[in-house]
């Protein structure tokens, strides 16, 4: 999507941090924003925000983990500004503990709006792109920890590999469309992922405070202005990018890992249980 202006974006959790920072990018240049956001809010105020420079720009309350609200969503969207191209699903809570540990309602807590968020901002939103037959592109929001797994984090990494894995799926399964897919995998940045309890949904166990010995929150003040991660994603919007890194230098961590599962495969030839074994070396697909 090299001709992004007058092209209509829809961004979960769009109402501040990277969210915003991808609202006010696109704006900028020339795109039409719905900021979708469990916290009305200050999804008004970013609207007022936008629309006080001279953009065009909506809002619509919705959470992630429920379909209903993410096909309203697409529903508004298509009303306020006829069709959509874009699709950010941004929306995103943070939680830390291990896997074995963490407590049952914070995994649920995670998994449905990391995950299941995403799958349901597909579901509603990637027919209504496809429908009109313009370039669009599709962009999920997952992390350097679906990439690398972080300790203590256990359900957070889960939920983020999966993202992923499902964007690197539809990137095999779109490449021969007009629909660009891509995932940015963010380090640090300074946004309020450290205090997404605020929000955190009843059946969660409830809104909760900010915890004061929270290392999370620390280290994301310290981290990247949520505004240059949002002209990074236009850019790699423009320039069809599958991958968004947001801190390059984090890439040895990677490698490491590659190395790694390299040596698992070359112990692998070499074990017992697979000596004289005749597998295809193709997958189905």
């Amino acid at each position: 999507m090299k001709d992004v202006k007058g092209k209509v974006a829809f961004i979960t959790g769009g109402a501040s941090g990277m969210g915003l920072g991808m609202a006010r990018a696109f704006a900028a240049a020339g795109m039409k924003v719905m900021i979708g956001d469990i916290e009305a809010g200050p999804a008004q105020a970013a609207v007022d925000e936008l629309k006080a420079k001279g953009h065009d720009a909506a809002c619509v309350r919705v959470d992630v983990t429920k379909l209903d609200d993410m096909h309203a969503a697409a529903k508004k969207t298509i009303d306020t500004f006829g069709k959509v191209h874009v699709l950010c699903n941004n929306a995103g809570v943070g939680c830390g503990g291990r896997s074995e540990t963490a407590k049952m309602r914070n995994w649920q807590w995670v998994v449905d709006v990391n995950l299941w968020g995403v799958v349901h901002g597909l579901q509603a939103f990637v027919p209504l792109i496809q429908s009109h037959g313009e370039s669009g592109h599709v962009v999920s929001t997952a992390s350097v920890a679906g990439m690398i797994s972080i300790p203590g984090t256990g359900p957070y990494n889960a939920t983020k590999y999966a993202v992923v894995g499902i964007m690197e799926t539809m990137m095999i399964e779109q490449k021969d469309t007009n629909l660009g897919i891509s995932v940015l995998c963010p380090g640090l940045v300074a946004t309020n992922l450290g205090t997404s309890a605020r929000n955190r949904q009843d059946q969660y166990g409830g809104a909760a405070k900010p915890n004061p010995k929270d290392a999370i929150a620390g280290s994301l003040s310290d981290g990247l202005d949520p505004d240059i991660v949002g002209r990074l994603v236009l850019e790699a919007i423009q320039e069809n990018q599958p991958y968004i890194f947001t801190n390059p230098a984090l890439g040895y961590m990677m490698e490491n890992r590659f190395k790694n599962i390299a040596a698992a495969h070359a112990w692998a030839e070499n074990s017992r249980a697979l000596a004289g074994v005749k597998q295809s070396a193709i997958l189905p697909g």
